[in-house]
């Protein structure tokens, strides 16, 4: 925009609605290299959005589910996990330190988005017991002292060795006779 010049008998001197010709951003920079072009074939329906290409996958692929994938609740950690937990071999190790090992994330992020997943129902998490880190069980065997019958008065009575009761030991019975 430019000022009339001075002088004129305008009464509100100011901005004019015209333009001048030369901005120093009109000029074409023959610098800049050329767009590339977009992989979006001709005539398609849309230029905006998501565009799929898709390509046919025959070994070491997982299929998510789109309930898994763009679950409004789940953090974008936990959808990750889970996905990574799902493309895991049976029996692979995927514990809280396991997962720390194998990505950037502390533990307690991982602890967190595998709590929202259990709470979820996109995983149970069980206790196992490791006996095999255990010293195994005592079970001690008492053997019962074997019973022996006394010599001088027949009676049973337990004892490792044969010889007398303990009423025969300690002298003769007891009768009431002085």
């Amino acid at each position: 925009m430019r000022r009339p010049p001075a002088g004129t008998a305008i009464p509100i001197e100011g901005l004019t609605n015209e333009e001048e010709n030369s901005f120093l951003m009109d000029t074409q920079q023959i610098s800049a290299p050329p767009r590339t072009p977009s992989p979006v074939p001709e005539g398609a329906a849309s230029q905006s959005g998501v565009m799929h290409i898709n390509s046919r996958h025959t070994t070491r692929f997982t299929v998510v589910g789109n309930h898994l994938a763009q679950h409004r609740e789940l953090s974008l950690l936990a959808i990750g996990l889970a996905t990574h937990i799902q493309s895991l071999p049976t029996g692979a190790k995927a514990g809280i330190k396991t997962l720390t090992e194998r990505f950037p994330e502390s533990e307690a992020r991982i602890a967190a988005a595998l709590r929202e997943l259990e709470a979820h129902g996109y995983l149970k998490r069980t206790r196992e017991r490791l006996t095999h880190l255990l010293p195994p069980p005592r079970t001690p065997l008492h053997q019962p002292t074997p019973l022996q019958n006394c010599n001088l008065c027949d009676r049973a009575f337990r004892s490792p060795t044969p010889g007398n009761c303990r009423d025969c030991a300690s002298g003769p019975p007891l009768t009431g006779q002085p």
